[in-house]
């Protein structure tokens, strides 16, 4: 069984600007728990129990928010506080190891998961999720997304890329997969032949984009650890997973949920929505206010 994650979160979060000067942008909160929560939510639902954040010496936030307030809930307590205590001690449950490192340089997203090489191990499959995407699953019957392409990773010891459809007139926003043959419907994995960065319309060779969620062996590490900077000057993941799917292939696995961009401000507002009206406390009431604001238009 996958027990272990990466969060990269060093970087600085240039496309939350202003928001992010000061803050983590993964602290940047969804109703009322930041965006990082909610992503180490779902690795914890899909049976991780090792979250490696990568990490910078300016994001101590993040790894405050994931540790222990002592005062702060001996304060709750003393005041009879119960229902918010036990949200406080619910945010990283019992079982769950949240372990920090750092990424001294910001030399890309392959660099960063290279990082947690002392962590992992270069023999033990793991998860990388990044935080700028939240995973929305609140419909699904049963498992989320995450545990489905973990059990496809079981299943097929291929790494796994999880994809989603989109319009096609944004495929030159994303990564889009090339499959080999068929595409894999929802729920199900199948085997790529590539991977293009931001095609034009005409050249993209599906509707199927990456969203940020990986399932990799430990054996990409020494190929992480070869992969000469590439696009921006940076140590690209996609470039060594290019070289695993040469080597043993790579699958596509698609999702059934849904996803929010929280790095981009239009996909920040609209989590909130998603979330914000299905809230158990305060759903209510904000979609009354949706429908007031709405009626004003």
């Amino acid at each position: 069984m996958i027990r272990k994650a990466v969060l990269p979160v060093a970087g600085f979060g240039t496309r939350c600007l202003p928001a992010s000067k000061a803050i983590p942008k993964e602290m940047i909160t969804i109703v009322d728990r930041p965006v990082i929560q909610y992503v180490v939510q779902e690795a914890v639902e899909a049976g991780i129990r090792d979250i490696v954040l990568v990490t910078h010496g300016s994001k101590g936030a993040i790894e405050n928010h994931f540790d222990k307030h002592f005062e702060l809930e001996a304060g709750l307590e003393a005041k009879g506080k119960w229902e918010l205590l036990e949200e406080l001690r619910a945010i990283v449950p019992p079982d769950v190891n949240i372990i920090s490192i750092r990424q001294s340089e910001p030399l890309g997203l392959g660099h960063a998961v290279l990082c947690a090489r002392p962590i992992i191990g270069d023999n033990e499959p793991f998860a990388v999720l990044l935080p700028d995407v939240l995973v929305d699953g609140s419909d699904l019957e049963g498992a989320n997304d995450l545990a489905g392409m973990l059990a496809s990773y079981e299943t097929r010891q291929r790494s796994q890329l999880m994809v989603e459809s989109v319009p096609h007139d944004m495929v030159h926003k994303y990564g889009i997969v090339a499959p080999e043959g068929a595409p894999p419907a929802a729920g199900e994995a199948g085997a790529l032949s590539g991977v293009v960065e931001k095609p034009a319309q005409e050249e993209a060779p599906s509707d199927l984009a990456v969203i940020g969620r990986y399932v990799l062996p430990g054996r990409i590490f020494p190929l992480l650890a070869e992969t000469p900077p590439g696009a921006g000057d940076e140590i690209q993941l996609t470039d060594a997973i290019e070289r695993l799917r040469d080597a043993e292939g790579v699958d596509a696995w698609r999702m059934r949920g849904r996803t929010y961009d929280c790095g981009h401000q239009l996909g920040y507002l609209e989590a909130i929505l998603a979330y914000g009206r299905r809230h158990a406390r305060y759903g209510e009431g904000f979609r009354e206010l949706i429908g007031r604001y709405a009626g004003e238009e």
